[in-house]
């Protein structure tokens, strides 16, 4: 289910993928989960299919970290790329929905994993201005769609930006599955 692109709602929980034409390399093939938006404040987002290879322990070596010493870590965004930030997901099952809280401290974000949320650590953030993610979405930069329950496996990162793109139909789809390089066909 697509989510409607009107301004007076907010875009919270909505996953922001890349149309394929947006060429920013900040962006290009990403897929962000928007945590935070509103008309007045702007929009906060984690990208959430560009892992870094490296884990927490690896950034924080000198850290005793327990159950956070695995979680991956992730680019999320150009902005603030010197701050490591830990954010939580949680699937809320009578609203549906993806739920995010980010800039836990490593005591929330021990407390989240140990209630089994899905707890991630990002280099970065991206982030709108008011009215900016607007502007974008109104010139066709990136699509929106409600995120699906198992969209944070570990597994599906690879793939997830042309999966997700897939699902808006026969061109997409198309575009989603050609090779970045065409010269060697």
């Amino acid at each position: 289910m697509r989510e409607s692109r009107s301004s007076s709602i907010s875009l919270a929980g909505s996953l922001l993928i890349a149309h394929p034409n947006l060429r920013d390399s900040n962006f290009a093939k990403s897929v962000l989960f928007l945590s935070a938006h509103s008309v007045e404040d702007g929009a906060f987002g984690l990208t959430l299919n560009r892992p870094s290879g490296r884990t927490v322990a690896e950034f924080l070596p000198d850290r005793d970290l327990g159950r956070l010493a695995g979680v991956p870590v992730f680019l999320g965004g150009p902005v603030s790329t010197d701050q490591l930030i830990f954010a939580s997901f949680h699937w809320s099952a009578e609203a549906e929905r993806m739920e995010c809280r980010h800039h836990l401290v490593i005591d929330e974000a021990e407390q989240a994993a140990a209630e089994m949320a899905v707890v991630r650590a990002f280099v970065g953030y991206a982030g709108w201005s008011p009215g900016q993610i607007e502007a974008e979405i109104a010139a066709s930069s990136w699509l929106l769609q409600k995120p699906a329950r198992e969209m944070l496996d570990l597994e599906r990162c690879p793939r997830l930006w042309r999966e997700v793109t897939s699902t808006f139909g026969p061109w997409f789809q198309l575009v989603a599955e050609a090779p970045d390089d065409l010269s060697g066909n």
